[in-house]
């Protein structure tokens, strides 16, 4: 169990990744490979078909980066970095990333087995150990990983949809009681579980809540100096049931979908992703539901938050709408 112990300062700290971290997939990707445990995010079929052919048919791609990562101990720091922007700021975060670090980065790490002598050479500052680092992260994220990057990426706006509303709705206290049964907030701390006992107060750096596709149990990671990152796994997927082919003839396939994708409250980006169509015709379609109502639509500065009504579940349930109850 890791214990975070929030001051006021790191209440008001309390952000979201704004995108999905590439060097973070890629080590937890990694760690999946070594064998470590399978948990809620791994109950996607995309990560379980992943997971398939790589076993069968890509496991050569990994090359050395295994030697980085083990099914019970932290990864280096260097592979979580939520506010990189993309994979290519991450690696070139990498590139000029001093030796020193890297090595402190590295003794953090307990491997499994015994690492090779190109391991050492990076936990050395080797300048060629470090290139040959890069050039396999890039192999692997475009072989292995870039492939699920546009369901990754629609994953975590959903993700970060479901989150944005629970701040809003009821502030951080509902933000953090949602972040699945291996968190339990007790203000002023949070308790994640995770092998071990470690306290940790964040003395007024924040939090920075980082949803992950590959993860199956929260990850705990920081720097010196940078605010403390919380990696926990993204909300599951939706499993199609029929809906929109049922309510197709009705609203409109396409329609259809947009109700059925907000049985997740979402943002007009986040309900374009979902279903493959513009922001403006995601608008579109949510504006038609929302005059027939059956969604509702709430604005939080520049953006919109899009939530089903009780007529528009009763529809997509196939039942009476339920009157009076609250969301």
């Amino acid at each position: 169990m890791i214990r975070l112990h929030f001051t006021e300062t790191d209440l008001r700290r309390v952000t979201l990744a704004p995108a999905p971290d590439a060097l973070l997939e890629i080590g937890l990707s990694l760690r999946r490979l070594r064998g470590a445990p399978g948990g809620t995010g791994w109950s996607r079929p995309a990560v379980l078909e992943w997971n398939r052919e790589m076993v069968t048919g890509q496991g050569a791609r990994v090359g050395r980066l295994l030697d980085l990562v083990s099914c019970d101990a932290a990864m280096p720091a260097f592979l979580c970095q939520p506010d990189a922007g993309d994979f290519s700021a991450g690696i070139e975060r990498i590139r000029r990333t001093p030796g020193a670090e890297l090595a402190v980065d590295l003794s953090h790490l307990t491997p499994s087995r015994e690492v090779s002598g190109w391991y050492r050479e990076l936990a050395d500052g080797g300048a060629a150990a470090r290139r040959t680092l890069v050039s396999e992260l890039d192999d692997y994220f475009t072989a292995s990983v870039e492939p699920l990057w546009p369901r990754i990426r629609s994953a975590a706006a959903a993700d970060r949809a479901l989150r944005a509303e629970a701040l809003m709705r009821g502030g951080v206290d509902a933000l953090l009681a949602t972040l699945g049964v291996a968190c339990r907030w007790e203000p002023p701390t949070l308790h994640v579980g995770t092998a071990g006992t470690h306290d940790i107060p964040l003395c007024g750096r924040g939090l920075t809540l980082v949803p992950s596709y590959f993860a199956s149990a929260p990850v705990v990671g920081y720097r010196p100096g940078g605010t403390v990152a919380l990696v926990y796994p993204m909300a599951p997927e939706e499993r199609p049931d029929g809906a929109s082919a049922v309510l197709g003839p009705l609203l409109g396939r396409t329609r259809a979908a947009v109700l059925a994708a907000l049985r997740r409250p979402a943002t007009t980006t986040a309900l374009a992703e979902r279903t493959g169509v513009s922001p403006a015709s995601a608008s579109q379609h949510a504006a038609v539901l929302r005059n027939a109502g059956l969604v509702s639509t709430v604005r939080t500065g520049s953006a919109v938050l899009h939530t089903l009504t009780p007529l528009g579940e009763a529809l997509l349930r196939g039942g009476p709408a339920r009157h009076g109850s609250g969301r």
